[in-house]
């Protein structure tokens, strides 16, 4: 990575350019025509140092319901049960614990019925139960940035920010 790009990701972790043209106004920002900066971009991504771009909503203010879950699941049928975990929408991410119960994922649905029906999926083609509807107590966001610094390959924490939303 060359400073352009360390400046790229800079700017684009938390303040990814909404516009019509937003590589055009990136490209602007960090001194790159908007090709370049789409090129940058994709190369970064293509190369997984970039690993997802979208946005991040915060799903209760949009009406949507989650929980967390955890499976039992034997060594021998991990790889299959986390497959047919990872292929439903809405399961935004999981976790191999070291637990009998091992394997800890998320859901999230626009509803309770949509939740439900996820689960109920997951159950029927992984043959197995998950402990399910474990709603959040208190809630914890955190954010972190990496500072990308022109000539240096570190990653330095930026910023971390924890609000308890209880």
């Amino acid at each position: 990575m060359d400073d352009i790009d360390k400046e790229i990701l800079n700017r684009i972790q938390t303040s990814f350019p909404v516009a019509a043209r937003p590589y055009q106004e990136l490209g602007q920002q960090v001194g790159i025509t908007e090709q370049e900066a789409y090129d940058r971009v994709m190369n970064l991504y293509n190369t997984k140092i970039i690993r997802r771009m979208g946005a991040s909503f915060d799903s209760r203010k949009l009406g949507f319901t989650s929980t967390l879950c955890a499976m039992k699941i034997p060594e021998e049928k991990l790889t299959e049960t986390v497959r047919i975990i990872n292929k439903h929408v809405g399961v935004t991410h999981n976790y191999k614990r070291n637990h009998d119960y091992n394997v800890w994922f998320t859901v999230i649905s626009p509803s309770r019925e949509k939740l439900l029906s996820i689960l109920q999926g997951i159950e029927e083609e992984s043959g197995i139960s998950p402990i399910r509807e474990m709603p959040a107590k208190q809630f914890f966001k955190i954010k972190v940035d990496f500072q990308f610094k022109k000539g240096e390959d570190e990653k330095e924490e930026k910023k971390v920010e924890v609000a308890n939303d209880s």
